[in-house]
């Protein structure tokens, strides 16, 4: 019972594997050739964006089981060929949801104090403490725009802060007590602060666009920790541009690589440039949900979900 480990997780996961009975192939620092032809043979793989699994791929695993996908984006596998061939397809959302949830808040936390712009200016040498006159968060409107792992581990932090929580689902009614549940419509004319927190797929590929901005009642606070292509960037600028957006917080952007480990592809744009240079944005290299902890919590989700789900399989 083979498993290809083809990016690096926390050994936890190996060593609950190989306890039992499974036979780890460590083969992170292999070619992709090398990768793709012990996969012939294999019946799990264990990877996190290394390369796309699409339908060509997948057909030479003819005796794959299951993909294990360290992490919770799922945009890189061919879901639709898997649940064809029967072969499960594990995440672990769950293991890293805290992460981005402190993540997101602090960047928040940073925008609204101005605390970016602030230390630049000590390190120039001013002293300007009224241009960083900041913001109370429990003042705010939260708009979350996604209301799964990520997306209620964000409201779950909120909730000290005292902020009013609204949030928007199209595919799941929201049940926490404490969060409001609205429409699309009634979030974009009350938030102060929208936070994306949605997978990337046809519906959300530039769902902040121009015409989402148009739909704001109030300047707000941006933030996107779920996925780059969610976000435009350029209208990103327009709404800096235009006083629509007061900051913005940045985990992702839409020019990342496939594989998410570089952080653009080709030129960088122009635009990119600029909000690189504004110091109403904030930035972090898709990082939110990755930290020391959520590194051991990601591979013992998957552990729990693997053992469980293929020994009551077979």
């Amino acid at each position: 019972m083979n498993v290809v480990f083809a990016d690096t997780v926390h050994p936890i996961l190996s060593e609950r594997l190989e306890a039992a009975g499974y036979a780890c192939l460590h083969l992170e620092e292999k070619t992709d050739e090398q990768v793709l032809e012990a996969l012939k043979s294999a019946i799990g793989l264990v990877i996190r964006s290394r390369f796309p699994l699409n339908e060509h791929l997948l057909q030479k695993c003819s005796k794959l089981q299951f993909i294990a996908r360290s992490g919770a984006g799922l945009e890189n596998i061919d879901l639709e060929y898997c649940k064809k061939e029967n072969i499960a397809v594990y995440n672990s959302p769950e293991g890293n949801r805290d992460a981005v949830g402190e993540h997101v808040l602090g960047m928040l936390l940073v925008l609204c104090n101005k605390m970016f712009s602030g230390h630049q200016s000590i390190l120039a040498g001013r002293w300007e403490r009224e241009a960083h006159r900041g913001e109370e968060v429990g003042h705010m409107t939260v708009g979350i725009i996604g209301f799964g792992n990520n997306g209620s581990a964000f409201a779950n932090k909120l909730k000290g802060m005292g902020s009013k929580i609204i949030a928007y689902d199209k595919y799941r009614e929201i049940s926490d007590s404490d969060v409001e549940n609205v429409t699309l419509k009634e979030l974009q004319e009350r938030s102060d602060v929208i936070s994306f927190h949605v997978p990337q797929n046809r519906e959300t590929i530039h769902y902040f666009n121009d015409e989402f901005l148009n739909e704001l009642n109030r300047p707000i606070y941006l933030l996107n920790a779920s996925r780059g292509k969610v976000v435009s960037l350029k209208t990103v600028e327009k709404g800096l541009n235009h006083g629509k957006i007061k900051g913005a917080g940045l985990d992702v952007f839409e020019f990342e690589s496939s594989s998410f480990e570089e952080s653009m592809t080709g030129d960088v744009l122009s635009v990119y440039q600029r909000l690189l240079k504004d110091q109403r944005v904030i930035c972090s290299p898709h990082v939110a949900g990755w930290t020391t902890e959520s590194y051991y919590k990601l591979s013992n989700v998957l552990a729990d979900k693997i053992l469980t789900e293929q020994n009551s399989s077979n």
